[in-house]
């Protein structure tokens, strides 16, 4: 019988799919696991017991965060639910805003800032500019658009037939305008058209043929003409889609009635859509036209300006842009989710956005050799983590993606390009993540759990999610301000220690001795197992095998407990020091190797050869693991 021993220094690949496990012949199997649960990969290749949940504040329903950073100082967060706007700094609310956008629009907002101005789109809702004028003040108002002479220059299309003509009853004052097929809707009321580039504005409709105006540039003349337009975005139209700022222009990408259309403003005057006469400061407008359907999704100013659509993604050029030098290319055929909105992320000069199907994120990057841009799917190894994303935000502090699933579910991605690290892990709570916004360096989530849906957001100090922290001059047992958890059994770990299990009771909780300091919250589970063990060199040299785990070495760091199955049932590892206990308040956590002996001979199937999960809030870091390991001649 042969000793061999299996080294297992790094988990850089992440959790794998289970249709991979015949794939031994990776190099990510080799540096990934079976399952990552409630832990955050490391670029450097170790796993971490992720950080608790703070509760903040419990929101009126379910909703939407967006951040919103005016400088280094002052970072925001915006909680949108239905018909409203709660801004929260530092996670307690400054302000509360009435806002257009309903529970069901939410989540096809799409948004872009400059300073202390947020604008803000839906397909069906008249674009908002969501502004601070300081701390506690902010405004929603409509964008505005820059007007001469009471022409109002914002974009205009013939959604008629080309033959349509308009007949206009003077060229002044009040006036019937009557088209010459159906065309008018009730909608129209407020719209502007142009007639041989003339504004008048409907006053009222009458029917769909006929509608009253007011001309507010002398008309040409009174005969019928087909040289008429209406402005682009109306609510007979619907409104702009997305929304993006590139080479100081404002950029609006598609809208409900032109969903393939792209308007650029005019140079330095972002709310002027003046077409003029070509020069290159004026206004660009065209259509993406192709083989396939190119509802507009997403701008986004990286490199290039990327278009991101239902079917494909497109780079458009021009150094600078002008109406002269742009030109649009289409660069891949993935496409993007149309039910939802799922903003793209910058990260290491890479655009990441999420597949059409929400199961797949992409990677949109420049390939300087090509010239032209590449999407390698980034989760092609644990596509099982992803079921339809609908959020998603970037830490770059940490080098964590995460990405909200439909299933209430938070997938995180750690990704390190010049390292070649992309690995997936998965984050579970007592209830679903909703959304999800990185403001300032601090990660905010919105739950809905069984006391409501709340704001949150992790905390490095905490290890229990929807806690709460406090202090007491003298020490008590009885703490109070858990309303939010009425009815739930927390964890508790009050002076440094793990205390028993409480209840929450009409808010307050009840130690079996008291203290000056406590924090209390909902446990949550970190689990860790590793991809089935390979023993030998060539293909399938393990299938069908026997073996018999003897030992193995856990290599940790700041870590305070260790609960694993080497093969008879979960064990807590003893970290004893100088008669300290486990739970007990330790001088410092241990860092090192601990060694768990093995049990039982097994078949190299697909069983894990050990397993950790445990509970405990307390800290855990695995760097690595070394497998002794006996098998048969």
């Amino acid at each position: 019988m042969a000793r061999t021993r299996i080294h297992k220094t790094n988990f850089t690949a992440g959790e794998i799919a289970p249709d991979l496990l015949g794939r031994a012949d990776l190099r990510a199997y080799e540096n990934g696991a079976a399952k990552l649960r409630n832990v955050f990969v490391q670029p450097t290749g170790g796993l971490r017991r992720r950080p608790g949940l703070r509760y903040l504040a419990t929101l009126p329903g379910p909703g939407r965060l967006v951040a919103f950073e005016f400088n280094t100082e002052q970072a925001y967060v915006l909680a949108f639910t239905d018909a409203l706007m709660t801004v929260f700094r530092d996670g307690v609310e400054v302000a509360s805003v009435a806002a257009p956008w309903s529970q069901a629009q939410i989540v096809g907002i799409n948004w872009v800032q400059s300073a202390d101005t947020l604008l803000v789109v839906h397909p069906d809702v008249a674009p908002r500019r969501i502004t601070r004028t300081g701390d506690t003040a902010w405004t929603i108002a409509a964008w505005t658009y820059v007007t001469v002479a009471d022409r109002i220059l914002q974009p205009h299309h013939k959604f008629a037939d080309d033959d349509v003509t308009l007949t206009p009853s003077a060229t002044s004052g009040a006036i019937t305008v009557t088209a010459s097929a159906d065309h008018f809707t009730a909608d129209h009321v407020g719209t502007r058209l142009r007639i041989e580039d003339r504004e008048i504005e409907i006053t009222g409709h009458t029917s769909a043929t006929q509608a009253s105006a007011t001309v507010k540039q002398t008309l040409a003349g009174t005969s019928a003409t087909a040289d008429w337009s209406e402005q682009s975005f109306s609510a007979a139209r619907g409104w702009p889609r997305s929304v993006a700022f590139h080479q100081d222009r404002l950029v609006v990408g598609g809208s409900r009635d032109l969903p393939n259309r792209l308007w650029l403003s005019k140079s330095a005057d972002l709310y002027n859509f003046d077409l003029g006469e070509g020069l290159d400061d004026e206004a660009i407008e065209f259509a993406i036209l192709s083989d396939q359907v190119n509802a507009i999704t997403a701008v986004f100013s990286g490199r290039h300006l990327q278009v991101f659509t239902s079917g494909a993604e497109w780079m458009v050029t021009g150094d600078p842009l002008t109406p002269e030098t742009v030109q649009i290319n289409r660069q891949t055929r993935i496409g993007s989710p149309v039910a939802r909105s799922v903003p793209p992320r910058d990260v290491d000069g890479a655009t990441l956005f999420v597949q059409r199907d929400g199961r797949g994120l992409r990677e949109f990057l420049f390939a300087d050799v090509e010239q032209a841009y590449q999407a390698n799917d980034l989760a092609t190894l644990a596509r099982h983590l992803l079921g339809d994303v609908v959020d998603q935000d970037c830490d770059p502090a940490n080098r964590l993606l995460h990405l909200v699933d439909a299933d209430g579910s938070l997938a995180t991605v750690t990704v390190f390009r010049a390292e070649q690290v992309t690995a997936w892990s998965r984050q579970e709570t007592d209830g679903a993540f909703l959304s999800l916004c990185v403001s300032g360096n601090d990660t905010y989530t919105i739950i809905s759990r069984a006391g409501g849906v709340f704001l949150e957001r992790f905390d490095e100090t905490l290890a229990t999610d929807a806690a709460l922290t406090g202090g007491a001059v003298p020490a008590t047992a009885v703490w109070a301000g858990l309303d939010h958890l009425d009815g739930e059994t927390v964890k508790v770990i009050a002076d440094g220690s793990v205390r028993g299990d409480a209840t929450v009771a009409n808010g307050q909780i009840v130690l079996d001795e008291p203290a000056s300091g406590i924090e209390a919250g909902l446990g949550f589970a970190h689990e860790i197992e590793p991809l089935p063990a390979v023993v030998g060199s060539g293909p399938g040299a393990t299938q069908g095998g026997r073996l018999r785990p003897v030992a193995h070495s856990f290599r940790l760091l700041a870590t305070a407990v260790l609960r694993v199955d080497a093969g008879k049932g979960f064990i807590d590892v003893p970290f004893r020091r100088l008669g300290v206990g486990i739970l007990d308040t330790a001088p410092q956590p241990f860092t090192g190797d601990k060694t768990v002996r093995a049990f039982g001979w097994r078949r190299a199937g697909v069983e894990p050869l050990w397993r950790i999960a445990q509970d405990t809030p307390r800290p855990f870091m695995l760097l690595a693991v070394s497998s002794e390991i006996a098998v048969n001649d």
